[in-house]
């Protein structure tokens, strides 16, 4: 943990670093027509047994108090992503506030937050806990007040499993058909409760590849991540990225670098599936669309190993590489990739998940228990 935290406090003053060097001297120039928000996805509130997926209250009324005073809008997520299928413009200063699992803090602590605001909220949720009538999350009751006052509830899978897994035996259409009866399971689960269910999909400790992916495409969802970042035009609607937030990364100055920050243009990016095969050490390429980022500050992180080498395969084109210095462990990593932007105190940000492959041998974990590769920053490790 220390590791990690020493990393991200390098990684933050190295952003502060490029930001004086890059607006230095400079005429700020108009921000690019694509849209831009961030999304925050909370879990436990005030709940300091977990510390890993927790946000202390404190911490939750002051990025509440901050987003008030800045003049943020909060839309409910859903009316973000439609936004983003239409080619709609969503207006600058515009954040979405998601909450994972539904435990029973969400309608305990930041539901009467929120609902004082006015402000709609997204809960994601995994319909056996709720269905077990367990007491560490909310209920169908709770669900159907909290949606009279901002709340939307959507999909998280029927089970919480780790999906991208196959059981012993499993063919290749065995797991397609039972990932589509999971998901399918879920959403009548929520629609005959609550009457309504947003086309959004959570993907279960934020992990996916391509297969899963495009089940969760061809069903008709929105695939929400856990890959840190905000939403822009050139997200990939499989797999929408979110900043999340626990105790160690709560810090309102922190907070306010998240919700102001842009999604850097990635037009393409390859190799997309972040499952990584025989090569520990997977070279990126991503192509940038046009943008006022400053592409000669771009830095890259490589979760637990700090700022790696960007080479540059064509700069007029906007592509570039990324590689670890060395192999990427098991369990979650990322790329991080970087750049200020030409208004002050803004930043382009875009995170590529990679999922080693001793991860998928492992047996699934409990939830609330502490995952190995959580409760690191978004930026230079893995949250």
């Amino acid at each position: 943990m220390k590791r990690r935290l020493t990393g991200f406090l390098l990684l933050l003053c190295a952003s502060a670093t490029l930001a004086a060097r890059g607006h230095a001297g400079t005429a700020a120039a108009p921000l690019p027509s694509e849209s831009h928000a961030a999304v925050f996805m909370y879990n436990h509130f005030g709940v300091s047994k977990y510390p890993d997926t927790n946000v202390r209250l404190e911490q939750f009324d002051a990025h509440l108090d901050y987003l008030a005073q800045a003049g943020y809008q909060v839309w409910p997520l859903e009316r973000i992503v439609e936004h983003l299928r239409t080619a709609k413009p969503i207006p600058n200063k515009t954040v979405a506030i998601t909450i994972d699992d539904g435990p029973i803090s969400t309608y305990t602590q930041a539901y009467p937050r929120l609902r004082k605001r006015g402000w709609p909220f997204t809960v994601f949720i995994y319909t056996d806990a709720i269905d077990q009538r367990l007491p560490a999350y909310i209920s169908w009751d709770q669900m159907r007040e909290m949606q009279k006052h901002g709340g939307s509830f959507a999909n998280q899978s029927t089970r919480h499993d780790h999906m991208i897994r196959t059981r012993k035996g499993e063919t290749r259409m065995d797991w397609e058909a039972r990932m589509r009866a999971d998901i399918t399971h879920a959403q009548q689960r929520i629609e005959k409760e609550l009457g309504t269910a947003p086309m959004l999909f959570s993907y279960p400790y934020g992990e996916y590849n391509t297969a899963l992916a495009e089940i969760v495409k061809g069903l008709g969802y929105a695939g929400i991540g856990e890959q840190s970042g905000p939403v822009g035009v050139y997200s990939d609607l499989r797999v929408l990225p979110r900043y999340p937030v626990s105790e160690t990364h709560a810090g309102i100055e922190e907070f306010r670098t998240k919700a102001a920050s842009l999604a850097l243009p990635v037009s393409e990016v390859e190799p997309w599936d972040p499952v990584l095969g025989a090569d520990s050490r997977p070279r990126m390429v991503a192509t940038l669309a046009q943008s006022d980022a400053r592409l000669e500050k771009l830095a890259c992180f490589v979760s637990g190993q700090g700022e790696t080498k960007i080479e540059w395969i064509d700069k007029e084109a906007r592509r570039f590489a990324v590689r670890a210095a060395r192999p990427l462990g098991a369990g979650r990593s990322r790329y991080n990739c970087s750049a200020p932007a030409r208004e002050p105190g803004r930043h382009y940000w875009f995170s590529h998940l990679w999922i080693g492959d001793a991860s998928l041998k492992q047996p699934p974990v409990q939830r609330h228990q502490p995952v190995s590769d959580q409760g690191a920053d978004q930026r230079g490790a893995i949250k």
